[in-house]
């Protein structure tokens, strides 16, 4: 699967207005501006493939009944925050996309395992310089 091209449907997304936590004087106290963002694996229109590797993802934004949490506070703007979110969401759902290619096991090449062996013999030699008898 190479590029998935997938945008959320608006009805898969919870948004919760929430105080943002940190520094921010008395706006903080008093407006929610940062957002939870609730996204259910199970009941989106991700490819079966997909849902498969986020649920077995080891992420601290995926709770185990299979729902992303995503949390955005860097604004002041309420819908900046819900954009930003979103998008945060696409990330993730891009990297779980993205199936790495397949590591094949290769021998050192002959070349590799002659250089290897000039290094050992010469540390070697180095070494066994220092050996020197005492001649006191």
């Amino acid at each position: 699967m190479p590029d998935l091209n997938w945008a959320p449907r608006p009805d898969e997304l919870v948004f919760d207005a929430i105080r943002a936590s940190g520094p921010g004087g008395q706006n903080v106290n008093k407006v929610s501006n940062a957002v939870h963002l609730r996204f259910d694996i199970r009941a989106s229109s991700l490819p079966e493939a997909v849902k498969a590797r986020l649920l077995n993802w080891a992420d601290q934004r995926i709770t185990s009944e299979g729902v992303v949490v995503i949390k955005a506070q860097d604004t002041r703007s309420l819908e900046r925050n819900r954009a930003d979110a979103v998008a945060r969401l696409i990330e993730l759902v891009q990297a779980a996309a993205h199936v790495p290619k397949a590591r094949r096991a290769t021998k050192p090449t002959y070349g590799s395992q002659q250089r290897r062996l000039e290094g050992k013999a010469k540390r070697s030699g180095i070494k066994a310089g220092r050996r020197g008898g005492g001649d006191l």
